[in-house]
């Protein structure tokens, strides 16, 4: 397992963490903490990519940069 960051642009309010917080769970990672601006996630990354994150993230409405 590896934790990973991922900053997000365009959140600014709880409604956006909550956004991405439900995609994220919809996406089948569980172990997250969302917060304006970021996501750190704990993720195996044999199984799981960046891009499947960054998907999710993008799904909610923002963007990873």
């Amino acid at each position: 397992m590896q934790e990973k960051e991922f900053k997000i642009e365009g959140m600014n309010c709880q409604h956006c963490v909550l956004a991405v917080e439900t995609e994220l769970k919809d996406a089948g990672f569980e172990k997250i903490t969302v917060k304006k601006g970021s996501a750190k996630i704990l993720f195996d990354h044999s199984k799981e990519s960046d891009e499947k994150i960054a998907k999710a993230i993008e799904e909610a409405g923002f963007l990873v940069v």
